[in-house]
């Protein structure tokens, strides 16, 4: 008579299997994604007429950044790191200077009438640009907005932007808007 061999007791197995599941998705941290938080402007209506707008050529700074991620902010070609200074300087035209952004006396509820500058970014890459280029471009462009609003509540309220209320916060972003306008990646080496 054969001898039988004793079975392995698997019935807490799959229950051990399912705790130590758990607890490495509780405890393990997934990486970060890099991505841009926009709020796109909302879905115009079937029905409205689309307005050709015009831009005044002087309120305009292209911001171009080529398949080598070299970068070009107007026709001057200048690094990322002078990027926001470049910028600021344009958006703030701090001298009134013709060749940058007018600016347009606009009535601001809580702040009354203030001088909000009419300059656009327009922001064009090639096909062939590092994800990496873009995405420094991208916070360079949107820390130098940061910036003006940061200097513009510490002047108007005494205190940084982010400590401001959520009101105060509108009125800033109405005072410094962030106009970026993003244009369709080109592909300039199959020309």
């Amino acid at each position: 008579m054969a001898k039988k061999t004793p079975a392995l007791n698997t019935s807490s197995t799959a229950d051990i299997a399912f705790l130590l599941l758990c607890y490495f998705l509780m405890t393990t941290t997934m990486g970060s994604q890099t991505g841009l938080q926009r709020r796109l402007p909302p879905m115009p209506d079937k029905n409205q007429q689309i307005q050709d707008q015009k831009i005044n050529r002087r309120n305009i700074i292209v911001v171009r950044i080529n398949s080598a991620d070299r970068l070009l902010a107007g026709s001057e070609p200048i690094e990322v790191s002078q990027l926001k200074d470049r910028i600021k300087e344009f958006l703030s035209n701090p001298t009134d200077d013709p060749n940058l952004p007018e600016k347009k006396p606009t009535e601001i509820e809580g702040l009354g009438s203030y001088p909000v500058s009419q300059g656009v970014i327009s922001l064009q890459n090639d096909r062939g640009t590092s994800y990496r280029a873009y995405m420094a471009v991208q916070n360079e462009l949107v820390k130098a907005i940061n910036e003006l609003r940061d200097d513009f509540s510490r002047a108007k309220y005494g205190k940084p932007f982010n400590n401001l209320s959520e009101d105060e916060q509108d009125i800033v972003k109405k005072a410094i808007p962030q106009n970026i306008s993003e244009a369709e990646p080109k592909d300039v080496a199959k020309r």
